[in-house]
């Protein structure tokens, strides 16, 4: 929308008035000044409007006599009315708080050793793993995917949490909760096992592959069929494909980080486009019969 100028007038003009005016008819407008002139400009589509309308009123309106309908204003739904629809979002969430206090944010082996992808235990300065076959043989198939659940630090589980709450919430409304889970178990289960199969016996957790799936299943599902839920601002996803970039890089990690798991963001990352490469196409195809 492009911006004319539809007033060129004297400095000693008062416009004060006209302006209120403006504002009160949430009339898109600014007002400059130009070679000892003041110029009113306002989109080109409406230029017409606003100088028939000055023309009538150049004082504007100081006693309110117009009749000027109210926009709605839309109030912003507390997070408890949010939570309403988004309860798988916050079933997920919630698991991660309660793990994140009976392991101590990392601090407490005991707990974490229960959730663990690979089950450990320490022996003196040293961690020896039990090998994932006989943990699954002895039915400890939660193992699989409960490291998304464990974190390590305030920051790690705060920043997790608040990207898990933005995406999650818009799958949820788009696709259910049923959905949503089965997507955040997907997505856990494949990122868990690449990093395993990438870095060996070691210990990771956290929410960032799930993440990494869920940006990666809106940005694809959005391309093919486009839905208001799943769009995203461009600087948001740019921002968080450069920082896997910068993690991929070992950046992270030189200036005392810790080890990022980046297997994880990549596999999570690439099934998640898979997935919205499905979802958005049999959308599209629903879309078109």
């Amino acid at each position: 929308m492009s911006a004319v100028a539809v007033l060129r007038l004297p400095l000693a003009v008062d416009l004060s008035g006209f302006v209120k005016l403006l504002q009160r008819m949430q009339v898109p407008h600014r007002v400059s000044e130009e070679a000892g002139e003041q110029v009113l400009w306002a989109p080109a589509e409406i230029s017409e409007d606003v100088r028939s309308l000055y023309e009538r009123f150049p004082a504007g309106d100081p006693d309110q006599q117009l009749e000027i309908p109210v926009a709605p204003t839309f109030k912003r739904p507390s997070f408890a009315e949010q939570l309403k629809h988004a309860k798988a979002t916050g079933f997920i969430l919630l698991l991660s708080l309660l793990v994140g206090g009976l392991t101590y944010l990392g601090d407490n082996l005991d707990t974490i050793r229960l959730l663990t992808f690979l089950d450990f235990r320490v022996v003196g300065e040293y961690i020896q793993f039990t090998p994932l076959a006989d943990s699954l043989a002895a039915g400890q198939w939660w193992r699989l995917f409960t490291p998304m659940l464990l974190h390590f630090g305030i920051l790690h589980l705060a920043m997790n949490g608040m990207w898990y709450w933005e995406l999650g919430r818009r799958i949820e409304s788009r696709q259910g909760s049923i959905n949503l889970l089965g997507l955040t178990l997907l997505f856990s289960l494949v990122s868990n096992y690449a990093q395993f199969a990438w870095s060996g016996p070691s210990l990771f957790g956290g929410l960032s592959g799930v993440l990494y799936g869920l940006l990666g299943h809106c940005w694809i599902f959005q391309l093919l069929a486009p839905n208001p839920a799943y769009r995203l601002p461009r600087g948001v996803l740019v921002m968080m494909l450069v920082w896997l970039v910068i993690c991929m890089s070992g950046l992270v990690s030189m200036i005392g980080f810790g080890q990022i798991a980046n297997a994880a963001h990549v596999s999570g990352l690439l099934i998640g486009c898979f997935t919205g490469l499905l979802g958005g196409l049999y959308n599209r195809r629903k879309l078109a019969a």
